[in-house]
Protein backbone atom coordinates (compact mmCIF):
# COMPACT_ATOMS: atom_id res chain seq x y z
CA UNK A 1 0.00 0.00 0.00
CA UNK A 2 1.28 3.37 -0.95
CA UNK A 3 1.72 5.81 2.16
CA UNK A 4 -0.31 9.23 1.52
CA UNK A 5 1.89 12.26 0.49
CA UNK A 6 3.20 14.40 3.17
CA UNK A 7 1.36 17.38 4.63
CA UNK A 8 2.42 20.96 4.31
CA UNK A 9 4.14 22.48 1.14
CA UNK A 10 7.92 22.06 -0.30
CA UNK A 11 9.81 24.16 -2.63
CA UNK A 12 12.03 21.50 -3.78
CA UNK A 13 10.16 18.31 -4.61
CA UNK A 14 12.70 15.32 -6.09
CA UNK A 15 11.13 12.56 -7.65
CA UNK A 16 11.63 9.20 -9.40
CA UNK A 17 8.76 7.50 -11.14
CA UNK A 18 8.07 4.12 -11.34
CA UNK A 19 7.47 3.93 -14.90
CA UNK A 20 5.98 1.15 -16.43
CA UNK A 21 7.66 -0.33 -19.54
CA UNK A 22 5.41 -2.01 -21.79
CA UNK A 23 8.21 -3.77 -24.60
CA UNK A 24 10.24 -5.85 -21.61
CA UNK A 25 10.34 -9.34 -23.77
CA UNK A 26 11.96 -11.39 -20.74
CA UNK A 27 10.60 -12.00 -17.59
CA UNK A 28 13.45 -11.68 -15.54
CA UNK A 29 14.25 -8.37 -16.79
CA UNK A 30 10.65 -6.89 -15.50
CA UNK A 31 11.16 -3.96 -13.63
CA UNK A 32 7.95 -5.13 -11.56
CA UNK A 33 10.31 -8.07 -10.46
CA UNK A 34 12.07 -4.80 -8.24
CA UNK A 35 9.29 -2.78 -7.13
CA UNK A 36 5.32 -1.71 -8.54
CA UNK A 37 5.42 0.30 -11.43
CA UNK A 38 2.77 3.03 -12.11
CA UNK A 39 1.28 3.83 -15.12
CA UNK A 40 1.62 6.96 -16.71
CA UNK A 41 -2.34 8.41 -15.74
CA UNK A 42 -1.34 7.14 -12.14
CA UNK A 43 1.87 9.19 -11.74
CA UNK A 44 0.24 12.56 -13.27
CA UNK A 45 -2.78 11.86 -11.11
CA UNK A 46 -0.49 12.40 -7.69
CA UNK A 47 -1.36 15.97 -6.02
CA UNK A 48 1.99 16.98 -5.28
CA UNK A 49 2.08 18.83 -2.41
CA UNK A 50 4.46 21.59 -4.37
CA UNK A 51 4.91 25.54 -3.10
CA UNK A 52 3.58 27.90 -5.45
CA UNK A 53 7.00 28.90 -5.79
CA UNK A 54 8.64 25.65 -6.02
CA UNK A 55 10.90 23.67 -8.47
CA UNK A 56 10.90 19.69 -9.48
CA UNK A 57 13.83 17.50 -10.17
CA UNK A 58 11.94 14.27 -12.24
CA UNK A 59 13.85 11.41 -13.49
CA UNK A 60 13.09 10.09 -16.84
CA UNK A 61 14.53 7.31 -18.90
CA UNK A 62 15.43 7.68 -23.03
CA UNK A 63 11.94 5.84 -23.56
CA UNK A 64 9.80 7.82 -20.78
CA UNK A 65 10.85 11.37 -21.89
CA UNK A 66 7.47 12.62 -23.91
CA UNK A 67 5.57 11.04 -20.75
CA UNK A 68 8.45 12.92 -18.36
CA UNK A 69 7.09 16.07 -19.80
CA UNK A 70 3.47 15.57 -19.34
CA UNK A 71 4.42 14.76 -15.66
CA UNK A 72 5.85 18.36 -15.45
CA UNK A 73 3.19 19.92 -16.79
CA UNK A 74 0.70 18.03 -15.02
CA UNK A 75 2.26 19.06 -11.50
CA UNK A 76 1.66 22.63 -12.23
CA UNK A 77 5.48 23.19 -13.54
CA UNK A 78 6.97 24.82 -16.72
CA UNK A 79 9.93 22.29 -18.21
CA UNK A 80 13.28 24.64 -17.95
CA UNK A 81 15.91 21.90 -18.80
CA UNK A 82 17.81 19.00 -17.68
CA UNK A 83 20.86 17.34 -16.89
CA UNK A 84 22.05 13.84 -17.80
CA UNK A 85 23.21 11.41 -15.87
CA UNK A 86 26.05 9.47 -17.79
CA UNK A 87 26.26 5.75 -15.43
CA UNK A 88 29.77 4.73 -17.25
CA UNK A 89 27.92 1.51 -18.49
CA UNK A 90 26.30 -0.14 -20.39
CA UNK A 91 22.57 -0.37 -19.86
CA UNK A 92 19.58 -1.85 -21.77
CA UNK A 93 17.54 -0.31 -25.29
CA UNK A 94 16.48 -1.02 -28.03
CA UNK A 95 17.49 1.74 -30.10
CA UNK A 96 20.42 2.40 -28.31
CA UNK A 97 22.78 0.98 -25.54
CA UNK A 98 21.31 3.08 -22.94
CA UNK A 99 24.02 4.21 -20.47
CA UNK A 100 22.49 7.92 -19.44
CA UNK A 101 19.34 8.82 -17.36
CA UNK A 102 17.95 12.13 -17.54
CA UNK A 103 16.85 14.86 -14.41
CA UNK A 104 14.40 17.22 -16.29
CA UNK A 105 13.99 20.51 -14.51
CA UNK A 106 10.77 22.29 -13.89
CA UNK A 107 9.69 25.41 -12.54
CA UNK A 108 6.97 26.94 -10.94
CA UNK A 109 5.86 30.47 -9.80
CA UNK A 110 9.07 32.73 -8.99
CA UNK A 111 11.15 29.53 -7.87
CA UNK A 112 15.18 31.65 -8.62
CA UNK A 113 17.58 28.98 -9.76
CA UNK A 114 20.41 28.48 -7.76
CA UNK A 115 22.81 31.05 -7.27
CA UNK A 116 26.23 31.22 -9.87
CA UNK A 117 28.31 29.72 -7.50
CA UNK A 118 26.44 26.51 -6.54
CA UNK A 119 25.53 25.85 -10.63
CA UNK A 120 27.24 22.37 -11.71
CA UNK A 121 28.01 20.77 -15.42
CA UNK A 122 25.05 19.18 -16.77
CA UNK A 123 26.37 15.94 -16.62
CA UNK A 124 26.46 14.13 -13.13
CA UNK A 125 29.01 11.07 -14.50
CA UNK A 126 28.25 8.21 -11.22
CA UNK A 127 28.62 4.70 -11.74
CA UNK A 128 25.56 2.86 -11.38
CA UNK A 129 25.00 0.90 -8.53
CA UNK A 130 21.71 -1.14 -7.29
CA UNK A 131 18.56 -1.08 -9.62
CA UNK A 132 16.99 2.31 -9.98
CA UNK A 133 19.33 3.61 -7.33
CA UNK A 134 20.21 7.18 -7.99
CA UNK A 135 23.38 8.91 -7.55
CA UNK A 136 23.75 10.56 -4.31
CA UNK A 137 25.66 13.54 -5.99
CA UNK A 138 22.80 14.75 -7.10
CA UNK A 139 20.73 14.91 -4.11
CA UNK A 140 23.79 16.67 -2.75
CA UNK A 141 24.18 19.12 -5.41
CA UNK A 142 20.43 19.85 -4.86
CA UNK A 143 21.02 20.48 -1.10
CA UNK A 144 23.89 22.43 -2.11
CA UNK A 145 21.93 24.93 -5.00
CA UNK A 146 18.83 24.88 -2.91
CA UNK A 147 19.80 24.89 1.08
CA UNK A 148 16.61 27.07 2.66
CA UNK A 149 14.09 25.21 0.78
CA UNK A 150 11.67 22.29 2.78
CA UNK A 151 12.40 19.27 0.08
CA UNK A 152 10.70 16.45 -0.33
CA UNK A 153 11.76 13.16 -2.42
CA UNK A 154 9.11 10.87 -3.72
CA UNK A 155 9.65 7.88 -4.84
CA UNK A 156 12.42 7.28 -1.88
CA UNK A 157 14.38 4.25 -1.36
CA UNK A 158 16.63 6.18 1.02
CA UNK A 159 17.78 9.79 1.40
CA UNK A 160 18.92 12.67 3.31
CA UNK A 161 18.62 14.25 6.65
CA UNK A 162 16.60 17.44 6.26
CA UNK A 163 13.86 15.84 3.60
CA UNK A 164 10.98 13.93 4.50
CA UNK A 165 10.71 11.16 1.73
CA UNK A 166 7.91 9.38 0.04
CA UNK A 167 6.85 6.18 -1.53
CA UNK A 168 6.56 1.95 -1.10
CA UNK A 169 10.40 1.77 -0.52
CA UNK A 170 11.53 4.73 1.86
CA UNK A 171 12.61 4.22 5.16
CA UNK A 172 9.99 5.65 6.64
CA UNK A 173 7.10 3.81 4.83
CA UNK A 174 9.32 0.46 6.04
CA UNK A 175 8.92 0.98 9.71
CA UNK A 176 5.08 1.12 9.75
Amino acid sequence: MTPELPDGSFEVIYADPPWTYHRQSEPSRRIENHYPTMSLDEIKALDVPAADDAVLYLWSTAPHLSEAVEVVEEWGFEYKTCAVWDKMKKGMGFWFRINHELLLVGQRGDFTAPEPENRRDSIFESPREGHSEKPDKVRAHIEQAHPDARKLEMFARDGMVGWELWGNESPTSKQS
